[in-house]
């Protein structure tokens, strides 16, 4: 019975931390923007110059300006 419960507890527990490293798609339905926006295609642990802009704005993209660059 220990086995299983113990089973049943590491289970759990992946899942909390599988849940924390997935793409947050509801910041893109809130800002009506792809992934890709803040998300290098195909690297959605890395961020591009809007996605570091978001996470150091309180996860607000009010007042972002592409730079030149990255046009």
């Amino acid at each position: 019975m220990s086995l299983v419960r113990s089973a049943t507890v590491a289970v759990l527990a992946l899942l909390v931390f599988i849940s924390w490293g997935l793409p947050k798609q509801e910041f893109a339905k809130k800002e009506g923007k792809p992934c890709t926006f803040c998300h290098p295609a195909g690297k959605f642990k890395e961020l591009t110059e809007a996605g570091k802009y978001y996470k150091e704005h309180n996860y607000s993209l009010e007042g972002y300006k592409a730079s030149e660059a990255s046009k």
